[in-house]
């Protein structure tokens, strides 16, 4: 078989509509996907195996970095960071809260 529009009858007999485009793409460019009824069609009409289609390709990934390698920080060595508070710009002194206003209103030794 020397050309894709030689595949399109063979698929159409197993019950496979498509396009000439769609079957030259399928052929000349690597699929994303594949439904399984297309593939198991393709293996029929070309008289193969799935593995004679499919071929292995193995790609080392890097490992991912999770922080408990070997040189990161353990937990005994982290530390809190000791949190500033700071007056806003202008301000001279905090207004005080409703309830602390209520609490000098009833007196001294009274609490509600």
């Amino acid at each position: 078989m020397f050309q894709t529009s030689e595949l399109l009858p063979l698929l159409e007999e197993r019950g496979i509509h498509m396009t000439r485009e769609y079957v030259y793409r399928l052929v000349t460019k690597t699929p994303q996907r594949l439904n399984t009824e297309v593939f198991v069609a393709l293996c029929d009409a070309l008289a193969c195996t799935p593995g004679d289609l499919i071929t292995r390709i193995f790609a080392e990934q890097e490992q991912l970095k999770t922080g408990t390698s070997e040189g990161a920080p353990q937990i005994g060595d982290l530390r809190p960071v000791r949190a500033k508070i700071r007056r806003p710009d202008g301000v001279t002194e905090w207004p005080e809260s409703p309830r602390a206003e209520n609490a000098r209103a009833a007196g001294p030794g009274r609490r509600r």
